[in-house]
């Protein structure tokens, strides 16, 4: 499929709100042309990503700090053995992080960040069927990751905050994950604030999309932000029109895992968020997600599986 038309890029690129309502009609439809697509990603390290099927990328913080798991898996045993158990549960991607970008967060170094990670990272490397994400906005570190056996940069930036590292991204030939944030992590959720939301989001998206390629960074995923600078109707806005962002012809990552959104619509503490986070991303497969971002592995596993046999099981 060719490029979108003109006149309704350009909503992206800033529109008026009376055409909004045409500019959505138009981008449900393009998206709905990529829902049955297939990408195949080439990793470093000789690995490849066959996206054909809703994909669960387990969350591994290696951090003090992290909003639900922060300092349950701070050493490197026990943040490899969790790898390994979410690995059994049946992820397809392990998204290693070293600094938590909770809401408040502030920055660590990158001696840090990669004392956290590097030797989880080394270790999973190890394994023949692991394929490592590490969650990062420095190029250092980035570089570091790939260096040691990552194989894909999720950056929650969409290179922003460090651009250098579309650079190493291109230098590995690793694809990177390009999320919106509006802000930074210590400031993002003081006041979230858009014109028109999807529209705004896609302008942002589209701009990294465009930087990282012209860095060489042409293997992409998508990211909206669920919580980055986002109000509860914010996140579930973006969970309704989802498949919107079919638009841009890229894989769509989701993370809602145990998120604040859900607590605030559930009123559920974070170890009470499980049913919130399964359903929110059940809406997020119906409109397209291409990738889960979660905590709980096993109970998402299910889902999907169950949600396979639905549509493919036909009475005799």
């Amino acid at each position: 499929m060719g490029n979108p038309p003109a006149k309704y890029l350009s909503q992206i690129a800033g529109s008026l709100p009376e055409t909004a309502d045409l500019f959505r009609k138009e981008i449900t439809q393009l998206a709905t042309d990529f829902e049955k697509k297939k990408w195949e990603f080439t990793l470093p390290h000789g690995k490849t990503l066959m996206i054909d099927r809703p994909l669960i990328m387990g969350i591994l913080n290696v951090t003090p700090d992290s909003f639900s798991d922060g300092g349950q898996h701070n050493s490197g045993e026990t943040a490899y053995r969790r790898a390994r158990q979410m690995l059994d549960e049946g992820a397809d991607i392990i998204d290693i992080g070293g600094e938590s970008t909770r809401p408040g967060a502030g920055a660590v170094s990158v001696a840090d960040e990669w004392q956290r990670i590097g030797p989880v990272i080394q270790q999973l490397a190890k394994l023949p069927g692991c394929i490592i994400s590490v969650d990062t906005y420095k190029s250092d570190v980035a570089k570091r990751a790939l260096e040691n056996g990552a194989h894909i940069i999720n950056d929650i930036s969409g290179a922003r905050f460090d651009p250098a590292i579309a650079d190493v991204a291109a230098a590995f030939n690793a694809p990177m994950a390009l999320m919106h944030i509006q802000g930074e992590p210590r400031t993002m959720q003081q006041q979230p604030n858009y014109h028109l939301l999807m529209e705004d989001i896609c302008r942002e998206l589209k701009k990294s999309c465009e930087f990282v390629r012209s860095r060489g960074v042409m293997q992409i995923l998508l990211d909206p932000g669920i919580g980055f600078g986002k109000t509860v109707e914010h996140n579930l806005e973006i969970l309704r029109r989802l498949r919107e962002f079919g638009i841009f012809g890229h894989p769509v990552l989701l993370g809602t895992s145990r998120k604040s959104f859900i607590g605030r619509v559930l009123d559920a503490p974070v170890e009470d968020r499980l049913t919130g986070t399964i359903i929110s991303n059940v809406v997020g497969i119906n409109n397209n997600a291409a990738v889960l971002r979660v905590h709980d592995v096993h109970q998402h596993r299910h889902a999907l599986q169950l949600i396979h046999e639905i549509k493919i099981r036909k009475c005799p």
